[in-house]
């Protein structure tokens, strides 16, 4: 009874710690275009999200994707397309590219699920490229130009988007939301599982647990996350390019993941802030801004691997 009673005042003193922390973002990011640009704010939120899409499956079942740019790409692809060419409104175009994701990912997942570690990585990566080299070829996607000018058209049929503020109102809103449905999938019974797989595979298979199912539909979570930001971040820029589907943008997930905090709720934010801000300053500096980037992974890794939030949390002795 006494170990019951401290896990239920642990798990209290932890749900209030992160509902602090959740309503200190919020207001944050409500009054951050003050200060900051809207589009560097609304870049940074779209990679946020992603990053939080790629640390559901690695941070909490323990999967290495290779391949996340998949997802993220070619939502932003079939959203720039469905607005731009089918006439989609914002709302269904954001849908359109969701939907691709979510079915590339039943793809995917299904495939590379029955392999684990390295193999898993790799097919991930392979499937990935495949991708690519069809988005080079395909007709729709226009080849290394990308699809451009895409309209950002009116949310609901009344709310212009062309305006930043209201454009940025609705990334914020789409962020904090998706971040929302995945604190509680992480705090489900669904999550608890998930958590269990990644301890220790053989005995939540002992347990009666079908884990390859467990680790699909969370595969495709995570992948239908990462489309939500891929074709959000389509009609922030008005352009879906290969950029986004490339090889590159999986490694910047993982770097942004790992910077922030493996397995934490709030370091894939605080990482993709972090990169997004790094690179917004190292423009000037071209192919170094790699180097760079390379060296913070370096450095994180033997210095502080627990992350910018996992260091933080341990400091001051909270669960983040």
């Amino acid at each position: 009874m006494q170990r019951v009673a401290q896990a239920m005042g642990d798990h209290a003193v932890r749900a209030r710690s992160e509902a602090i922390a959740f309503v200190i973002m919020a207001c944050a990011l409500i009054v951050a275009p003050i200060f900051a640009y809207p589009v560097f704010l609304m870049k940074a939120l779209c990679f946020a999200l992603f990053a939080c899409a790629f640390n559901l499956l690695i941070g909490y079942v323990g999967l290495l994707s290779f391949g996340h740019a998949l997802f993220f790409g070619w939502a932003s692809y079939i959203g720039a397309h469905a607005a731009k060419v089918w006439g989609f409104p914002p709302e269904l175009a954001i849908l359109s590219g969701t939907a691709a994701a979510a079915g590339l990912g039943a793809i995917v997942g299904a495939l590379a699920i029955r392999r684990q570690g390295i193999y898993f990585a790799m097919i991930t990566l392979a499937l990935a490229q495949m991708m690519y080299f069809f988005a080079i070829q395909a007709p729709f996607t226009h080849g290394e130009d990308g699809i451009q000018a895409v309209p950002r058209g009116k949310l609901f049929g009344f709310i212009d988007l062309a305006n930043q503020t209201n454009m940025y109102v609705t990334v914020l809103v789409i962020f904090l939301g998706c971040f929302l449905l995945i604190y509680r999938i992480i705090n489900s019974p669904f999550g608890e599982v998930l958590k269990a797989i990644r301890e220790n595979e053989p005995r939540a298979v002992s347990l009666g647990y079908r884990t390859e199912r467990y680790k699909l539909v969370a595969f495709v979570l995570s992948a239908t996350f990462a489309g939500v930001a891929g074709a959000t971040k389509a009609l922030v820029f008005q352009l879906a390019s290969l950029t986004d589907v490339d090889w590159p943008m999986s490694g910047e997930v993982i770097l942004m993941t790992l910077v922030g905090g493996l397995g934490t709720l709030f370091g894939p934010v605080a990482g993709a802030f972090f990169m997004v801000t790094l690179e917004n300053y190292l423009t000037t500096i071209g192919q170094w801004v790699f180097v760079v980037q390379g060296l913070i992974f370096v450095v994180c890794v033997l210095l502080f691997r627990r992350g910018i939030i996992g260091e933080l949390a341990q400091l001051l002795r909270v669960k983040l």
